[in-house]
């Protein structure tokens, strides 16, 4: 049986054109093709989880508009449950992100609008929430408005439900929200954010890491791009590399990739060195192909990558 997977989060369009460098502020620069595709934190990381062998149950909201009606279509294309892919009926657009990449170095630049995802009632938390309860994990980011993201995040957690929190885009937290978190999966920067440690260096990563876990998560796991991970939980302490061989060309989704394929690998009872494992692969593979969703790795794709990693 596939492991069941709860994610509450972002449905965004994402607006994409590839450039020679990122431009300066008050520049414009000429870009590449543009192109509009699926994106928003919560449905990449719904994607990554399905095709990396979940089922997924998917609660966002959409603008009553053609990018929701695609958002729909996509749903079903990828097998995902979206019942409760709500759309807006106050005129409110589908959210959308503007994102530039640059080539070479595929570091990017991106806005985000999340348009309806800023409006969850409390009426459709619960509603999802009451489906969801005996799921595996439940994963949860922060594009939506936060007041429906921490119900949410401790309705699964009192339902006896492991969460996973990828804190982005990064904003303050209550700190009685922390203990609810069994994993927590922030970039440097975020975990810098969250704790008011600087991590330039080795050094600050363990230390911030540490505060994060000093303030109630259950695994504090930092991801650090070509780098692969550290983490630190009560069983392990240290970094699990990114896998090698790897040459991305746009690194957009990474993160997302990172956590769906980890959500997965988890609720299918691997330990965490091996789901570490399994979620730098997918999240690797991410970064060769352009944009988020699309680009999200098969399951495998994964196995066939950390069959050669061995």
């Amino acid at each position: 049986m596939a492991a069941r997977i709860f994610v509450f989060g972002s449905y965004i369009a994402d607006m994409m054109m590839r450039t020679p460098r990122l431009p300066r502020r008050g520049e414009t620069i000429f870009a590449g093709p543009f192109q509009i595709g699926p994106g928003g934190k919560g449905s990449n990381q719904a994607v990554a989880a399905r095709r990396a062998g979940a089922d997924v149950l998917f609660a966002t909201r959409l603008g009553d508009d053609e990018l929701g009606r695609a958002a729909r279509r996509m749903f079903e294309a990828e097998g995902i449950d979206a019942r409760f892919a709500v759309f807006d009926r106050d005129g409110v657009a589908t959210g959308a992100a503007l994102i530039m990449v640059e080539e070479g170095s595929a570091e990017n630049m991106i806005t985000v609008a999340i348009g309806p995802c800023a409006h969850f009632t409390d009426a459709e938390v619960d509603a999802a929430v009451a489906a969801a309860r005996g799921s595996d994990i439940a994963v949860f980011q922060l594009e939506t408005n936060l007041p429906a993201t921490l119900r949410a995040i401790r309705a699964m957690r009192d339902a006896g439900t492991r969460t996973l929190l990828n804190p982005a885009p990064v904003q303050e937290l209550p700190d009685d929200i922390f203990p609810a978190i069994d994993f927590l999966t922030p970039n440097e920067t975020e975990a810098a954010a969250l704790t008011g440690i600087a991590t330039a260096d080795e050094a600050g990563v363990r230390a911030a890491a540490a505060a994060l876990r000093a303030k109630g998560c259950g695994t504090v796991i930092v991801t650090l791009g070509a780098k692969g991970v550290y983490v630190a939980s009560a069983g392990f302490t240290g970094m699990v590399p990114a896998a090698p061989g790897i040459v991305p060309v746009d690194t957009t989704g990474a993160g997302d990739s990172f956590a769906g394929c980890f959500a997965c690998a988890i609720a299918e009872g691997m330990d965490l060195v091996a789901a570490l494992r399994f979620a730098n692969a997918g999240a690797g593979l991410s970064t060769t192909r352009i944009g988020t969703a699309p680009a999200m790795a098969t399951r495998a794709e994964i196995e066939a990558r950390l069959e050669s990693w061995r």
